[in-house]
């Protein structure tokens, strides 16, 4: 008789995986566990997941690296929110016979979150919020958005989204990428332009790009002095997409007018790093799909790879 499979849920930060799908179809299969804990060392997270045949992981939180992984002999498969995790090896998983199958997303978390933080920097909501906790009234200028140029380093499908947010309020749209053509881009109504341009012209610049070894560090010292005084840059994506050093450069020297951070070089952010404290950041810790009907979406799919993996079919296999 086989034994029972032995499943964890982890990356769940929140501990509310539990809550937000059933995943009672799963129960027949064996014992399911969640886990809340943060990432870890390679040693303690073989200790903690060595019993373990199939984990549930969230996307591009714990890293799941060859070294990693070969201390993990009793994993079989890994289901992932999304169809790309780049913190997974997937050679590595392969060569071991480790399975690794992904899901769908939910398309309007990112998008809206960057909107939402566009409209919080530009406003300077974290600022007057506080002053009214504090006891006080208003402390500042608020910018508008009517008018403004909204540039884009991206324009997929989230990139895509956040340009018609943009149409919505006004703005002129520009945007730039190294696939983007000019047909491309005037087909959602955005103007194509190169690279410097968009860098010289953007009034918000908001990053809307796969993180590759093309794309690491696009934002660089070159792209940042490019950028009007004033201008605010905006960063959903990836974090290595901009050379973190150079940027806290730029915002210590207040070469910008500010920037909204939702993603960073080192996940979860550094208790002594610069963007905790620095006036001119608006922080937020990689909430972009960390959203209810995300998660629902993430959540059904991993219990559907699981099920479907048992069965001796998998679906939805990572390459």
């Amino acid at each position: 008789m086989p034994q029972p499979l032995r499943i964890a849920v982890i990356d769940d930060w929140q501990a509310v995986a539990q809550q937000v799908v059933d995943w009672s179809p799963l129960a027949s299969l064996g014992e399911l566990t969640f886990v809340h804990d943060y990432p870890a060392d390679t040693a303690t997270l073989a200790a903690r997941l060595a019993p373990y045949a199939v984990l549930c992981v969230m996307r591009e939180r714990t890293l799941f690296d060859a070294e990693l992984l070969r201390a993990l002999p009793n994993l079989k498969l890994i289901v992932t929110g999304g169809m790309r995790n780049a913190a997974i090896d997937l050679a590595a998983a392969a060569q071991l016979g480790i399975v690794v199958s992904g899901g769908d997303s939910y398309k309007q978390a990112a998008p809206e979150l960057t909107w939402a933080l566009i409209m919080a920097l530009s406003r300077n909501l974290l600022v007057e919020a506080q002053s009214v906790r504090d006891g006080g009234w208003q402390v500042g200028l608020g910018r508008d958005l009517y008018g403004k140029t909204l540039g884009l380093l991206g324009l997929g499908s989230i990139g895509q989204r956040v340009a018609q947010f943009a149409q919505a309020f006004g703005m002129r749209v520009i945007a730039w990428s190294e696939n983007l053509t000019e047909q491309r881009a005037s087909e959602v109504g955005v103007t194509y332009v190169d690279k410097q341009s968009l860098f010289q012209q953007a009034d918000v610049l908001s990053i809307h790009l796969v993180l590759s070894e093309r794309s690491r560090h696009l934002v660089d010292a070159q792209a940042l002095a490019w950028m009007k005084a004033d201008a605010l840059l905006v960063n959903t994506s990836r974090g290595p997409i901009v050379d973190e050093a150079a940027l806290i450069t730029a915002l210590q020297r207040q070469r910008l007018g500010g920037a909204a951070l939702d993603v960073y070089a080192v996940e979860p952010l550094p208790a002594d790093h610069p963007f905790r404290h620095l006036p001119n950041v608006l922080a937020t810790p990689h909430v972009g799909y960390v959203s209810q009907a995300n998660y629902q979406v993430f959540y059904r799919q991993m219990i559907e790879d699981v099920l479907a993996w048992h069965s001796g079919q998998p679906i939805r296999v990572l390459r």
